[in-house]
């Protein structure tokens, strides 16, 4: 039996035996997989927050890893099950955008999973992670090809919440794609997008306050100062030295950000 690298990605918690369950499954149908769970902390039903650490992730992982997400808040509706292959690597989830900035930054095949040879009978309404998508990122890496579980498409959600909006002569709005551990406000806002911040005067706007200040590390601010910070992934941060930028500001994933140049 092929040896695999399984990752998992949900909005699941540590709490419950969701995720137990999911690596059980795998495990049944190919024992020597190697599972790794990059995180199942994503905020409930936060699609936006899944498909920025899915494509934070990616990247790292050794050609054929197989990626599964399931950040799901339409399970057991008419939302489809897909299998995508990007940058030499699977990925296994719904089709409900969680895909979305993988799709950007890499030349992919989609194919939507429909044969239920390879699911979990009886297949819930409430948890496609066991049903669905474990089974089939199992059998995927016993060595099953990808055209056997369902046939090609085109009309994939594409999202488009990883890009801000110009709203402005120099104004663009976007979005708080994901709040760390530490309180920082990752936003959609791209370096590559705006390169010459650190050469102009600028104002983020992020709950009710205006920040004016890029900071090249946190220790370059006062404790507790607010200044915006270019992450390691690239896109422009809202920190607070030695405390929580989100909980100063009263921010949550999901909340408007608006980026002002002059």
């Amino acid at each position: 039996m092929p040896r695999c690298l399984i990752t998992l990605t949900t909005d699941f918690g540590t709490t419950d035996h969701f995720t137990g369950v999911m690596k059980g499954v795998i495990l049944g149908i190919n024992s020597t997989a190697t599972i790794v769970d990059i995180t199942h902390g994503v905020k409930p039903q936060e699609i936006a927050e899944g498909a920025f650490v899915i494509a934070q992730t990616y990247r790292y992982f050794p050609r054929k890893t197989i990626h599964v997400v399931v950040v799901d808040p339409g399970v057991g509706t008419s939302r489809r099950p897909i299998l995508v292959e990007a940058a030499g690597q699977y990925f296994i989830g719904p089709d409900n955008g969680v895909f979305s900035m993988v799709f950007a930054e890499e030349k992919h095949r989609v194919r939507v999973i429909t044969d239920e040879r390879y699911f979990h009978h009886p297949v819930s309404r409430t948890f496609h992670g066991r049903d669905i998508f474990a089974p089939v990122a199992g059998h995927l890496g016993k060595g099953v090809t990808p055209a056997r579980f369902g046939r090609l498409i085109t009309d994939h959600l594409r999202a488009n919440f990883e890009k801000p909006v110009r709203t402005g002569k120099r104004v663009w709005t976007g979005a708080i794609l994901k709040i760390d551990h530490f309180g920082n406000l990752i936003t959609n806002f791209h370096v590559r997008e705006f390169p010459d911040l650190a050469t102009r005067p600028f104002e983020l706007g992020a709950g009710l306050v205006k920040i004016r200040r890029l900071a090249l590390n946190y220790s370059e601010c006062e404790p507790g100062e607010l200044a915006v910070i270019v992450g390691s992934s690239g896109y422009l941060e809202v920190a607070a030295n030695q405390a929580s930028a989100a909980r100063k500001l009263g921010c949550g994933t999901g909340a408007p950000v608006e980026l002002t140049l002059y």
